[in-house]
């Protein structure tokens, strides 16, 4: 089993950043790829970032690339999300997913086996 618990999130103005943080404990060794989604109020969950974990690869949503920067400690089991220059628009819970399988994507809900219980970031314009 692996637990993912983020942190970091916040009410932060718009043009400000924040650095979330997610910690991953248990079976680490299990986890093969780590991303970053989020949801808005009444939305989907929606793909932000991803990192695969000792190759370093990374990927992300157009709404975020240039603004965002996702990064991994893998001595640590941790993976960070840098925002910067947020906006209304990314006000959200952030949540951090782990698989432990190798997919074909990275962005749907369905390719990540573990989910944290997320962590809010509230922009104010």
């Amino acid at each position: 089993q692996v637990q993912l618990v983020e942190s970091g999130g916040g009410l932060v103005q718009a043009g400000g950043s924040l650095r979330l943080s997610c910690a991953a404990s248990g079976r680490t060794s299990s986890i093969y790829q780590m991303g970053w989604f989020r949801q808005a109020s009444g939305k989907e969950r929606d793909f932000v970032a991803h990192v695969r974990r000792h190759i370093g690869t990374t990927y992300y949503a157009d709404s975020v690339k240039s603004r965002f920067t996702i990064s991994r400690e893998d001595a640590k089991n941790t993976v960070s999300l840098q925002t910067n220059d947020l906006n209304p628009g990314d006000t959200a819970v952030y949540y951090c997913a782990a698989s432990r399988s190798i997919t074909v994507g990275v962005a749907a809900t369905r390719e990540y086996d573990t989910w944290g219980r997320g962590t809010q970031i509230t922009v104010s314009s």
